[in-house]
């Protein structure tokens, strides 16, 4: 266990102030950036954006994440730089493949756990899912975090893709209102992940967003709802999105793109420096100013709690 491992109760005033953060998002109309984490870095970079724009982030980290840098050395460094820069900073475990590694989560005092099976098994049935979202729902209670789950198999992948999208192919795999709704009644979920058009990944054309299906999907749902896939979207589709009530947007692969493509010039352009850490300074600038204009897209900006 890390040395600032929090208890209990700690755990749950920060969930307990979670849940409030997204009733807030909800009511003024903007929407949490889900900024994945893939070292500290990015936690840097994440941390000065929120600083410099007074928005409240998410940070996550997904299983390959997790597994990298430790859930509890993950827990530990987001409140050391929450308790050192002041600010309002909560923790997602993204696209958990089972109920033990999203128990894991809870345990670690998570605030945000995404239970998706389906990442495991591409054919889980949605029966399947229901059960191991249930069960994840049900332990969950123990701290308060907030649950997040869909129904069926999200495509794409967090990656640079060279393929075009086929709409055709994806929308067999939109969300619907009806079964939106019946999800989050089996589940009880308090996050509802939408398929509109959003992909995992970035790609060689802009992506484009269901407006009116999400509106449809807001209308029968009365949990939080979540936008996977953010990368490459254009941002007039998030300001709309977050009109309509979203309040959760991941992105991922823009600040990968930004932290490789920085750093593979900092390395060319410095090739006698091997104490590469003095290189990170200007990889951290170019994700922090991909945060921050996610920040702007989401109408998050001076949202904070003071």
């Amino acid at each position: 266990m890390g040395g600032m491992s929090l208890s209990l109760k700690e755990m749950r005033a920060n969930c307990q102030q979670a849940r409030q953060a997204m009733d807030r998002a909800r009511a003024e109309k903007w929407a949490f950036g889900a900024f994945n984490l893939d070292n500290q870095e990015t936690l840097k970079a994440i941390v000065q954006a929120a600083v410099n724009k007074n928005a409240p982030v998410l940070v996550e980290v997904s299983q390959g994440e997790a597994e990298a840098m430790g859930l509890e050395n993950v827990r530990d460094m987001v409140d050391n730089y929450k308790a050192e820069y002041g600010v309002e900073m909560y923790i997602n475990l993204d696209h958990s493949p089972s109920v033990e590694s999203a128990i894991a989560g809870i345990e670690a005092g998570y605030e945000f756990i995404h239970i998706d099976v389906s990442q495991a098994n591409h054919n889980a049935s949605e029966e399947d899912i229901i059960i191991a979202t249930r069960a994840v729902v049900d332990y969950a209670r123990l701290t308060g975090a907030l649950v997040e789950s869909e129904p069926h198999y999200f495509g794409g992948s967090s990656n640079l893709h060279s393929e075009k999208i086929n709409y055709n192919e994806i929308k067999k795999t939109f969300s619907t209102p009806h079964g939106a709704k019946s999800f989050v009644d089996a589940t009880g979920i308090d996050t509802y992940a939408a398929a509109i058009g959003n992909l995992h990944g970035k790609y060689p054309v802009p992506k484009k967003l269901d407006l009116e299906l999400l509106a449809a999907v807001r209308q029968a749902v009365n949990c939080n709802i979540s936008l996977h896939g953010g990368s490459g979207t254009p941002g007039h589709y998030f300001r709309s999105a977050v009109e309509l009530g979203v309040t959760k947007i991941n992105i991922n692969s823009d600040m990968r793109v930004a932290f490789r493509n920085t750093l593979v010039s900092a390395l060319e352009a410095n090739p006698n420096e091997f104490a590469v850490v003095k290189l990170m300074d200007q990889v951290i600038a170019a994700v922090q100013a991909v945060v921050e204009s996610k920040i702007d897209d989401f109408n998050s900006a001076g949202k904070a709690r003071p």
